[in-house]
């Protein structure tokens, strides 16, 4: 699995370092002594995760848009990083719908950006392009979807997604495939969730804000399944990837880091389990609409990187759904939410996160007391 000491003392150029993944991933690389610079537009809510948790406290970052190419590229210049992880993207598919111009611009040339300059560093070593699962054509079966399937997506989001893994396979194919030069990956992750994600139009966040108003969570596509998974473990996924690419070149290549069989699941049943976890009047109606187009079923087969790099899940569903009613509970009562997401990642990375419902809804929490022994850092 990930190994933390490759990380010491790595200089790491995250983009989207203040978005939902961005700031996990943040957390994470500073618990494994990595040095951060984040670039990225500023957060959008004051209780994201990257606010809450304080992230800016740990990391060197310029607030600027992907699609400047000349911002971008004097923040690269400044940085000289070892490893460049871009996560930096217009990441939702109804918004597509309404900005397609800004959502292509975004995740197709803002990967353009990040590449082209990126060749132009002899200090970077490996290059990760974070996409979607939904970057692969669907065509309404159920079969999950393998690393060599077809690219497509008819909605912007999904499509710019498979433009993004295009433009990788060119500019590794054209400008990174003689000897010395940094290696490119791609990484294809599902439908992930955790705390302090408020985005709109994803299931888990519109829960917690429908539950924190105490109103009904309305959900358009109740039988709809998705491949769910706590945010953290394909950010691990992802580390491990990046450590394999560095050392040996045949990993530069597209990669699918999505969650056990068991977790992809209709979209009702997760509704239903965060209910019951949440209590407190938590309920949800459907949403009859009408709605922008959205496949019905999206499953990933991960088997080629558990194989290859020995990369698995460490949180089920309901483990991971647990953690995240404790972080959205902590918020309700106004805990420090910096402490809480170290305790989280911390529970995670040694493997001590509880079975069952929600872990810390009682005062003293019993996330509190598994973390008593945990790791830390401030």
């Amino acid at each position: 699995m990930t190994d933390p000491a490759f990380w010491r003392g790595k200089k790491v150029f995250l983009t989207g370092h203040t978005g939902f993944k961005g700031a996990w991933a943040s957390l994470l690389l500073r618990r494994f002594g990595a040095s951060v610079y984040g670039y990225a537009l500023p957060p959008t809510h004051p209780s994201s995760l990257f606010v809450a948790a304080r992230v800016a406290a740990d990391i060197k970052q310029c607030l600027a848009d992907i699609r400047d190419l000349d911002r971008l590229r004097a923040a690269l210049l400044e940085a000289q990083p070892d490893v460049i992880i871009h996560m930096a993207a217009q990441a939702l598919v109804r918004p597509s719908y309404a900005e397609p111009v800004e959502t292509f611009a975004t995740n197709v040339m803002g990967t353009v950006h990040v590449l082209e300059t990126a060749r132009h560093l002899p200090s970077v070593k490996a290059v990760l392009i974070v996409t979607s699962d939904k970057c692969y054509e669907n065509d309404g079966g159920q079969a999950a979807f393998r690393e060599g399937d077809r690219l497509g997506g008819n909605d912007p989001y999904s499509n710019s997604k498979a433009c993004a893994e295009l433009v990788t396979y060119s500019y590794r194919r054209s400008f990174f495939a003689e000897n010395g030069a940094a290696r490119i990956a791609s990484a294809r992750a599902g439908n992930v969730f955790g705390g302090g994600d408020w985005a709109r139009d994803r299931l888990v966040p519109d829960a917690m804000q429908a539950f924190l108003d105490r109103q009904p969570l309305r959900i358009r596509n109740p039988n709809s399944v998705r491949p769910w998974q706590h945010a953290l473990d394909p950010i691990l996924g992802y580390f491990t990837l990046v450590e394999k690419l560095v050392a040996d070149a045949s990993f530069a290549d597209g990669w699918n880091f999505g969650p056990n069989a068991e977790s992809e699941q209709p979209v009702r049943n997760v509704v239903e389990q965060l209910q019951a976890m949440w209590g407190d009047g938590a309920g949800w109606t459907s949403d009859d609409g009408p709605h922008p187009h959205e496949a019905a079923f999206l499953r990933l087969d991960c088997e080629r990187a558990c194989s290859q790099l020995n990369w698995t899940p460490r949180l089920d569903l309901v483990q991971g759904l647990g953690l995240t009613v404790d972080w959205y509970k902590a918020h309700q009562r106004g805990r420090d939410l910096r402490q809480i997401s170290l305790e989280q990642l911390d529970l995670v990375l040694d493997g001590a996160v509880a079975n069952g419902t929600s872990q810390s809804v009682s005062e003293p929490s019993r996330g509190e007391v598994a973390a008593v022994n945990a790791k830390s850092f401030t």
